[in-house]
């Protein structure tokens, strides 16, 4: 696959400017999508059985269903981010240790947002949100931070990893909205201007050190204390009054759905142990190998998107 972005910032007369090109030989669409192989009529009609007979159904999506909207994962083959570049994602301690570290992460997150915030959903997350509203899904977790679900109108949604749209204060606590940041971004940096290309899962892109050291970054309207986005980075750990309200979750429900996520990440794969400690039934739709392939009862390598609109929920 060949795959080619560039983002460009630059401030004239007074407002920001972005201009964003891209080339792939798949389109927009699969731009981040893996290969899969053709889909098996027969494991649908499977799944189509186990969505039928479950009556209160606990589903956990991961990043493969956001990559139908155009957002890369980590893990995929030949389309996530450790197979395209050797860009690691931004460790929790580094960022809490180092103010070049949080200005890097600012920098790339600042230039990337446009994109990002703008991405929609794609229709798998249509098809949950559906769901939720027929009655069959009893309760949404979320790996992913990128309010997908909530822009398909889900409400009974659990973030487990928070969402990039709110920004809080590492010092006083106070969440503002990250498009209030995104503002105090450009008026403090209205003569900086950056090309980026390739982007990351979270909502940045890369720059050049060259490019970051010159960036401004505001600190806490209210304190003065240094900002971050109100997700889970890697290193850091979920909070622990959120991980017991999903166990409680699980331990409701009659069966788990995996939807896109290769549970490689200890704190979604916890609830899939739950599940089974419980015996409930679990059926899991993502491409390529999981960690928890052994515990399910079906397992289907088909696009998210393409799949689960073909699920009467009924």
């Amino acid at each position: 696959m060949r795959m080619s972005f560039g983002l460009t910032f630059r401030a004239a007369k007074g407002h920001w400017m972005v201009n964003i090109s891209r080339q792939c030989s798949h389109g927009s669409i699969g731009l981040f999508v893996p290969p899969s192989p053709p889909r098996d009529p027969e494991k649908v009609k499977e799944l189509q059985r186990f969505i039928t007979l479950s009556k209160r159904l606990l589903v956990m999506t991961g990043a493969g269903i956001s990559t139908e909207s155009g957002i890369p994962d980590y893990r995929s083959e030949k389309v996530g981010l450790y197979a395209r570049t050797d860009q690691k994602p931004i460790q929790h301690g580094d960022f809490l240790r180092s103010a070049p570290i949080r200005q890097r992460y600012w920098a790339r997150n600042f230039v990337g947002w446009p994109r990002f915030s703008s991405l929609q959903p794609n229709p798998a997350h249509w098809a949950l949100s559906n769901w939720e509203r027929l009655g069959k899904l009893y309760w949404l977790v979320t790996q992913n931070v990128d309010a997908l679900h909530t822009k398909a109108g889900s409400q009974r949604l659990t973030e487990l990893h928070g969402c990039m749209h709110r920004v809080l204060c590492l010092d006083c606590g106070e969440q503002i909205p990250r498009a209030v940041l995104q503002e105090r971004f450009e008026a403090l940096n209205c003569t900086w201007s950056a090309e980026a290309h390739g982007l990351a899962p979270d909502g940045d892109v890369f720059l050049t050190e060259e490019q970051v050291q010159s960036f401004q970054v505001p600190s806490c309207a209210r304190c003065g204390g240094p900002l971050k986005p109100d997700v889970v980075f890697f290193g850091d750990t979920v909070n622990p009054d959120k991980v017991d309200f999903v166990r409680r979750r699980v331990k409701e429900a009659d069966s788990l759905l995996v939807v896109g996520s290769s549970l490689q990440v200890y704190s979604g794969y916890r609830f899939i142990l739950t599940a089974r400690e419980k015996q409930l039934p679990i059926a899991i739709l993502n491409i390529g190998p999981t960690r928890s392939d052994d515990l399910a009862c079906l397992k289907l390598d088909s696009p998210c998107g393409e799949l689960l609109p073909l699920i009467d929920p009924r």
